[in-house]
């Protein structure tokens, strides 16, 4: 009998178990998550953008579109204040807590977000910080915030970027990562600004290999940017030298199921087929599952992670390695690193026992 299932079981039994599994998210954009019902509110209070052209960035079902177009109204007419930020922020780490995220390390693109909103970085990231330090307190969920360049900028605004972070320094704000469209930021880019990060003592993360974009862009992450882990990355299947050489370095790779770009791109009746997921897990890489723009997309950290079982048909045991890979992604100490693996290992081992008795 197949592990993904047991005798008079109801079909959500693996979401249940993943929802009950202890998870770490390392890939989820602070904007695209926000609720349906704040963005609707804000917009209303904005007089900016009318409510068929808020729904019309969310996805409806399966069908899933690029967020872009949701984060670029965000940042561009909508988050006006302190207040609204640390709104948003409050209300993602309570989502992701409901889901069972322990611990998360989110990304927020300060560039546009300053110059639509006229506040300088240091009150944004503020806001973002107290929500976090609210949350630890009040819901047990470890919150870390992760700015993020804009790719579509300069390459003097990614600088300034570091500039900022530097000179704001905060505990909960520990790397620096990049997105927004790949065709319009190759990696190279923004070496400068990943230099002065490290000297600065951040990590760092780069979205790469997204779009369908040449597994060089992975390479030029890994050798040029020096990132400690990458997001996506799925074009690295295409070079197997290279990907050998990402899994001798241990590198984490943060995949997202519900990428809306190989949902547009591949062919319904064969896209969980033909996904690099399934490989790069085939070839020993060491992926981890995470939500994305969870909202946006009609996504959550429990759905990121079933899908990796109803989708791309591995066994429910196979997430036990993802999780500990989540762990051995995060930007923690080794200290708490080798208490959680203990502690969430035996937290997953009970789980399962509980939904898949008979394996």
């Amino acid at each position: 009998m197949s592990e993904h299932t047991r005798p008079g079981n109801a079909p959500t039994t693996v979401a249940q178990f993943c929802k009950a599994i202890p998870k770490a998210e390392l890939h989820c954009h602070l904007l695209g998550a926000i609720r349906r019902e704040t963005f609707l509110e804000m917009a209303a209070r904005e007089g900016s953008m009318s409510v068929d052209s808020v729904e019309g960035l969310y996805a409806q079902g399966e069908k899933r579109q690029g967020a872009i177009p949701g984060l670029r109204a965000l940042e561009s007419h909508l988050l006006k204040s302190p207040a609204d930020l640390y709104r948003i922020t409050r209300e993602y780490l309570e989502d992701a807590r409901a889901h069972n995220v322990l611990y998360t390390e989110f990304f927020w693109n300060p560039t546009g977000h300053v110059r639509g909103s006229g506040l300088g970085y240091a009150v944004l990231q503020d806001a973002i910080v107290q929500a976090i330090r609210d949350a630890q307190t009040d819901l047990g969920i470890v919150g870390r915030l992760v700015p993020a360049i804009d790719r579509e900028a300069a390459p003097a605004a990614a600088l300034e970027m570091v500039q900022w972070m530097t000179a704001h320094r905060a505990d909960e704000v520990i790397g620096i990562g990049i997105d927004y469209r790949e065709t319009y930021g190759p990696p190279e880019l923004f070496e400068a600004a990943y230099a002065a990060a490290k000297r600065s003592g951040f990590k760092a993360t780069a979205h790469a290999g997204e779009y369908g974009l040449p597994w060089t862009h992975v390479k030029t992450a890994v050798d040029q940017l020096h990132v400690d882990r990458i997001d996506h990355g799925y074009t690295v299947v295409d070079n197997p030298e290279f990907a050998q050489r990402c899994i001798d370095a241990g590198l984490v790779f943060t995949v997202v199921p519900a990428n809306s770009y190989y949902l547009r791109t591949l062919a319904p009746e064969r896209w969980a087929l033909d996904h690099p997921i399934r490989k790069m897990h085939a070839m020993g890489l060491k992926i981890h599952p995470n939500s994305d723009d969870p909202t946006l997309h009609n996504i959550s950290p429990t759905k990121a992670w079933s899908m990796m079982v109803e989708d791309f048909d591995l066994p429910p045991s196979a997430l036990r390695g993802m999780m500990l890979n989540g762990l051995d992604g995060a930007w923690i100490d080794d200290n708490t690193r080798r208490d959680w693996r203990t502690q969430w290992s035996a937290a997953f081992d009970a789980a399962f026992s509980s939904a898949f008795p008979q394996t």
